[in-house]
């Protein structure tokens, strides 16, 4: 048996399912049950009430179990499918630094550029450190007294 070309995200639902199944099972079996007090006719006793209570209540149930299993299902959907961009984003970075030019250049980013009164300091390079006061002086603009 050959493995597949990239793992199978992980899917969540074969407990969930069997919740859902079980608690739909349990939703049936009451609303049997009050069909069945309700073709027999007479009037309404407590076990009509808890007849109609567990149909109602395991009806709810196995409605938001089912919900829940359907977000868990699209949210690994959603992150594997975030995890293979991340994957082929660095994969496409790595071919790109080797494909280069010039030999310091990794990847050409293009970085925001911003207007020369907003950096103070012009004798830092783009990956140097900045201290935290200088950040902040710069994000706060002129507020210093």
């Amino acid at each position: 048996m050959t493995e597949p070309d990239r793992p199978v995200p992980h899917r969540p639902g074969a407990i969930s399912l069997f919740f859902v199944a079980k608690a739909g099972v349990f939703a049936l079996g009451f609303w049997i049950w009050l069909l069945v007090l309700a073709v027999r006719g007479g009037p309404a006793t407590g076990v009509h009430l808890i007849a109609a209570t567990g149909a109602i209540t395991t009806t709810l149930v196995g409605v938001v179990l089912g919900a829940r299993m359907a977000l868990q299902r699209s949210a690994a959907v959603r992150h594997a499918e975030l995890k293979r961009l991340l994957v082929d984003i660095s994969w496409n970075a790595f071919a790109a630094a080797g494909n280069a030019d010039e030999s310091g250049t990794v990847v050409p980013f293009p970085f925001p550029s911003a207007s020369p009164e907003a950096d103070r300091s012009t004798n830092r390079g783009l990956g140097d450190r900045v201290p935290a006061f200088e950040r902040g002086e710069r994000n706060r603009g002129d507020r210093r007294r």
